[in-house]
């Protein structure tokens, strides 16, 4: 008999919900197939995926080192201390791998040290911009550092994300940038009847809908769309897709409070997080994204082209990679509700226009952001180092 084959790639998360960053890794570590087991160093549904696409998964738990934030100061004894028990045990287990791919911070930082300990490379999949207001001036200083010495290569979801590592010290030529890549089959399984039925449910009465997705937090401008709907008619509805993740509850309940201000509560509809994103962007006129600060790639933005839907996006970082103004979407500065209100008001005037700017931003994410692209070529960097 022989021994099995063991993994050649020791991949590392540090969250166990899902954002964009996990849905993403969800889909390399997929396509990577056999090659690749998984870490978290936090349970929740990201592992249960993970499970179900069939990945070597475990957790890992990280104790303190859960407490450390991106915009925190010098972390605490007790978080120092877990972190170098975990990165001893990855470090154990790294040691019959061939390189670690960290997909998050905190998960790099436990890699990079995890590497060093047993002699491994290790590749930084690198997907927010760092720098303020994201990042404390440490803990980017920091982080960059141990980049620079520790990390074989620094895979980027956008150049507008390469650029801010780079800003702020970051070697160049580690650097790759490989865009995310969405699969298109769950919006091509949606019918046109479905899609209504869903509409009905989720915003009775509406005559327009106008939707945003993603986690609840300030910076993610749900605030804005709410602000926005005030100054559209009143058959105007806004449904708000997502779930505060990273202890942002307080923000929900502030947006909730705002719509009832401003007196839009009846028109806005808070759907929690939902695994039928597909069939809700594909139940709305207009995808919106609103956010106020610079998106590191905008993930978003390309599942509404898939969905067959016009786009108004705000112009801020990686953004501009996937949306030319005018034509494959409508951009907008950000934290503009006039601009936002605006933009909509202008794809429900002219139906032919909005049709034009979905159809050609649909081709466009069909040719650019695939899953196939995206897992190749993060898998040509792992082969790179390893080779």
């Amino acid at each position: 008999m022989t021994a099995p084959v063991q993994p050649r790639i020791l991949a590392l998360d540090h969250a166990g919900v899902l954002g964009g960053a996990e849905l993403s890794m969800l889909d390399v570590v997929a396509g990577l197939g056999a090659d690749v087991r998984v870490r978290l160093l936090a349970d929740g549904p990201f592992r249960q995926r993970l499970a179900e696409r069939g990945v070597d998964v475990q957790v890992v738990p990280m104790g303190a080192l859960g407490a450390v934030r991106k915009q925190g100061g010098v972390p605490s004894p007790a978080a120092l201390a877990a972190l170098w028990r975990v990165a001893g045990r990855i470090g154990d287990e790294a040691r019959q791998a061939r390189v670690l791919y960290a997909n998050s911070q905190k998960a790099f930082v436990v890699a990079a040290i995890a590497g060093f300990r047993c002699g491994r490379p290790v590749v930084w999949h690198l997907r927010d911009l760092l720098g303020a207001p994201h990042f404390s001036a440490l803990n980017t200083r920091a982080v960059v550092a141990l980049a620079n010495r520790g990390a074989a290569r620094v895979i980027t979801n956008s150049a507008a994300t390469a650029a801010a590592f780079v800003a702020h010290g970051g070697a160049r030529g580690k650097v790759r940038v490989v865009h995310n890549g969405i699969n298109a089959a769950p919006f091509d399984a949606v019918t046109a009847v479905q899609a209504q039925a869903l509409r009905e449910r989720v915003a009775p009465g509406a005559g327009y809908v106008l939707a945003v997705f993603g986690r609840l937090s300030p910076w993610k401008g749900q605030h804005a769309a709410i602000s926005a709907l005030t100054l559209l008619p009143a058959d105007c509805h806004l449904c708000i897709v997502g779930a505060p993740l990273f202890g942002e509850d307080q923000y929900e309940v502030e947006l909730r409070r705002l719509a009832t201000t401003l007196g839009v509560s009846a028109r806005v509809h808070f759907l929690g997080f939902r695994d039928d994103v597909a069939p809700l962007m594909k139940a709305a006129d207009v995808v919106v994204h609103a956010s106020t600060l610079p998106e590191p790639f905008g993930r978003v933005v390309v599942e509404g082209m898939l969905a067959g839907r016009p786009v108004v996006a705000t112009a801020a970082g990686g953004v501009g990679e996937i949306v030319t103004d005018g034509a494959t979407g409508v951009l907008v500065p950000p934290g503009s509700p006039d601009a936002l209100a605006g933009a909509v008001a202008a794809l429900r005037a002219d139906p032919a226009r909005a049709a034009a700017i979905a159809s050609a931003g649909n081709a466009h994410a069909r040719a650019a952001f695939s899953v196939p692209a995206m897992v190749q070529g993060v898998r040509a960097v792992l082969d790179e180092v390893m080779g």
